[in-house]
């Protein structure tokens, strides 16, 4: 692949600037920025050219941050979806690659550890699309391509010697307060493994652009009443957006692999 675009959260604010390529053979020959014009806003881009092989030179990857906003962070319910997606959209990408922090309800899927969204379960959202006028169905059976997911299952296979989930129903709510325990308890009563604020909308949109798409969740924190062994452990945003960022090495990983996929 030649072309990537990554909307990332607030855990991923240093993915140009900690640019982990390990042994992976890429080099990054320019970074640059940019700002997407959209029919729903401006969004700033951040713009990574890769040289590896000779086949492979000139890779780009294109990051939008999800939460972008003059100068502060945007909170989940108000993110503009539509433009960031149309943003990468616009960067013409054989990918897009989504990464979520989020609350860890499968007990096999502790903090610290990189999964894949296999599905959402969303029952709060607002009908979100860009087809306002002329109704568009996008399929959202297998809207994570399973073959996408079994490139990147080796890569994450490796996060530790223990028993990991890697394949999950990723629950939506809209923020920006945590879930609360009975919640939680209600989202994996009907399959739910792990929890997020921002993964459904965006998903949906995608779909509709009909380009492959990645779900690649970090395990930030336990979901309320999830923590083992302290079922009234608190949450707090710091402590989670801290955690992302000591991920970001596995995510540079699946994206060289996403790379090194013809």
């Amino acid at each position: 692949m030649e072309r990537i675009a990554v909307i990332g959260g607030t855990g991923m604010k240093q993915l140009v600037a900690d640019a982990d390529l390990g042994n992976s053979g890429y080099s990054i020959s320019a970074t640059d920025s940019l700002t997407a014009q959209t029919d729903y806003g401006d969004v700033p881009l951040e713009v990574i050219t890769l040289n590896g092989s000779s086949e492979l030179s000139g890779v780009k990857i294109f990051i939008v941050h999800r939460h972008h906003g003059d100068g502060k962070t945007t909170p989940p319910h108000l993110i503009n979806y539509h433009a960031n997606v149309k943003a990468a959209q616009a960067c013409n990408p054989d990918v897009i690659v989504s990464i979520q922090s989020v609350g860890a309800i499968d007990p096999h899927f502790p903090p610290g550890i990189v999964g894949m969204a296999e599905h959402t379960l969303d029952f709060v959202s607002m009908p979100v699309t860009f087809s306002e006028e002329d109704a568009h169905h996008a399929d959202m059976t297998h809207h994570y391509p399973s073959d996408l997911r079994d490139l990147l299952r080796p890569v994450l296979s490796v996060q530790s010697d223990e028993e990991l989930t890697l394949d999950h129903v990723v629950s939506h709510v809209n923020g920006p307060q945590f879930e609360t325990p009975a919640e939680i308890e209600a989202f994996a009563r009907l399959g739910a493994t792990a929890a997020s604020m921002t993964i459904s909308p965006e998903a949906r949109l995608i779909a509709e652009t009909s380009i492959p798409h990645v779900g690649l969740i970090a395990s930030s924190n336990w979901a309320a009443g999830k923590t083992p062994g302290n079922a009234n452990a608190a949450i707090d945003h710091d402590s989670v957006e801290a955690k992302a960022a000591d991920m970001r090495g596995i995510i540079w990983q699946c994206l060289t692999a996403l790379i090194a996929h013809e």
